[in-house]
Order: C-alpha cells, then structure tokens, then sequence
C-alpha cells in the first residue's frame, strides 16, 4: 500500500505538505502571540465586517462569518473580486488578506477601502499589501513567510478570530473553545499522519475510496464552509476535480441531477458530515434520505462524523481531516501536493496586461 510506504511518500511530497499539516495546532498559539504583539488599536462602531481576499484567505472569512453567526456576532461578509460592495462606508471594518501580500485582487479591494474611509486590517506576510499597509498606517498582522497561502489557514483565520477580539468588537469567551481546538485537531492528527498505517487510519482509509472518482462533499450549517474547503483543497493540493454544495438547498435542486443521470453518477464519491448533536429532526431526516439514495446511485457514499464538543473544534477537526484527506489523495495519484503550475500560469499572464 503506497500510504504506507513512508519512502514513497517523501519523493512524491517534496515539498513537506504533510510537516506542515502536523503544526496545525501549534499555528494557533502561534497566531496568538501574533496578534497579542501587534499593533492593532480598537475599532468602535462597527456595523458589519468584510473579509476580503482569495482562495485560502477568502475560505478563512467563510469558516470566520459562519463561525462568528453561530455566536449571536455582527453580519461578517466575504468579497472575492476586485471590488468591495457600493454601500462599505466608515462603519465597514475590512480584513484585507493575502498571505503573499500581492494578491490582485485583494489589492484592489484595500485601495477602494480605503477611498471610502473603512476601518481596515492587513492580514499578510510580506509583498505589497504590508507596503502599502505601512505606508497608509494601516494595522497590519504579519505572519511568518515560507508557507502556500492554503497552508497558512490557521494564521489565516485565527488571525481575524485574534484581532476582533483585540479591538473589542467580539466579546465572547472563546479561551476553553481554543483550548478544546488545540487538543481535538492534535489528538486528530496523531490518528492520521503518514506514520499511522492504512489500517488504523481514517484519512488514508476516506483518500482510498475517493480514488479514481470525483469527490462530491455536502455541508449544512456551520459545515459549509468547510464542505468548500474540502473541495478546493482536494482541487489544489490531489490535482483532482472536486465539487461541494450545501444542504438543504441541494436537496431542491441538485438531487434530481443524480437521480436521473445513472452512468455519471457511478464517477462520484459523495461525502456527507453528519454531526448527531446539531442535526435537528429534519436535517438528520434530509441527510438520512441523502445517505439511502447516494448509496444506490453513487460510486461510493463516505460518512463522515465530527469529532469535539464546541463549534470551533468541530469545525477545525473536519478541516483538518480534510487537508490529510487530499494530500493521501495526492500521493495516490503520484503527484506532490505543493505545485499548482496552471495558477502560477494564469498569474504570469496577468502580469503581462
């Protein structure tokens, strides 16, 4: 079994995608002390907050709005364009992100905010926006370089989790959430690292029966944000297509797709998240039924159960499980999970404009 054959895993990962997973836990302390020493002062009268940015730094304000909702917490949008939304105002605070700090995108974001006198932070680790953060006097949080944006999700949420907390405006009590989130996603992580053989191991077992199919994984409530980052990490880091929706807005449209469309469906492995303390009658009655039908008409139906007691450790131990999930799939595949060269293509063109 190529998982388990540690020599084979190393020459295809060249990269250490899989060390850098395993420090998951410590990058939230490390994100603590970050924000704790920066510079940040309080923001007052604040009425809605936009996490701007792309990719890793966008799917980071997802998991952030869904997350910050569940707690009774201010509207928490996320903009994945060059542009922010027409009615941002000086009640707007703005998380600027880019982890490389010369996302287009998000640069072009930043200046319109602060054209329209937003509250902003930069959340980054070099490039552009901490230049133009610096010189605009804008707070910025700077996270430690070396990593791939995606790999860099902890600094990444935590960091805008840390610094609400920091200017004032999210008062909840979260230190035993965080606590509980460290032990969770460590106690995961020793279950499915690459040492762990095949056998024992839930994430080897999950990338071997999405092989050779494509991953449809559904999300519901707090989980649709991380049904999303299933679905690109698995595009990213296995070289895979991958696809994600939500429940129960899927059960009012995508299903009938499926059930009338047999030979494609046998080229899909459904993944559901099923969590027995938060479904409700009818959200365990939908995800019941989805089992039943996908079971029949899919190539494969993947259950998966959440792990933890708060929302926080639930939500960071299926991302966690997820990014082993699709680097196992990528070793399947022969291909190092690092690389993504048609990205690197696409910016190199646009560069050129």
């Amino acid at each position: 079994m190529i998982l388990d054959d540690q020599q084979m895993i190393s020459s295809i990962d060249k990269k250490n995608m899989f060390k850098i997973l395993s420090c998951f836990p410590d990058q939230i302390k490390e994100t603590k002390t970050i924000v704790e020493n920066a510079e940040i002062p309080k923001i007052y009268n604040i009425h809605h907050v936009i996490v701007s940015g792309m990719g890793g730094s966008a799917i980071s304000g997802d998991i952030l709005q869904q997350y910050t909702e569940d707690k009774g917490f201010i509207p928490v949008s996320v903009c994945r364009s060059y542009h922010l939304p027409k009615w941002i105002n000086k009640k707007t605070l703005v998380f600027s992100q880019s982890y490389s700090g010369n996302t287009e995108e998000t640069l072009s974001a930043f200046k319109h905010a602060y054209e329209k006198k937003c509250s902003i932070i930069s959340i980054t680790s070099n490039g552009k926006l901490l230049e133009h953060s610096t010189k605009r006097s804008i707070p910025a949080i700077t996270l430690p370089v070396g990593y791939e944006p995606r790999s860099a999700i902890a600094f990444l949420f935590f960091s805008s989790l840390f610094s609400l907390q920091k200017i004032g405006l999210f008062t909840n009590t979260i230190e035993k959430d965080i606590q509980e989130t460290i032990e969770v996603t460590r106690n995961l992580i020793e279950k499915i690292n690459t040492s762990v053989e095949f056998e024992q191991n839930y994430a080897k077992q999950i990338a071997n029966m999405a092989y050779n199919t494509i991953p449809q994984i559904y999300g519901w409530n707090i989980y649709d944000s991380i049904a999303r980052r299933w679905a690109k990490q698995i595009n990213e880091n296995s070289k895979m297509i991958s696809r994600y929706d939500s429940v129960p807005e899927s059960n009012h449209n995508d299903i009938v797709g499926w059930s009338e469309n047999s030979s494609v469906a046998k080229q899909f492995s459904v993944i559901l998240f099923r969590d027995a303390n938060l479904e409700t009658l009818q959200m365990k009655t939908r995800l019941s039924f989805m089992k039943k039908f996908y079971s029949q008409v899919a190539s494969n139906l993947i259950e998966i159960h959440v792990k933890g007691k708060s929302s926080l450790a639930k939500m960071m131990y299926l991302l966690v499980l997820g990014d082993y999930v699709s680097c196992y799939l990528a070793i399947l595949q022969k291909k190092d999970p690092t690389p993504v060269s048609i990205i690197n293509q696409l910016k190199n063109t646009l560069e050129k404009i």
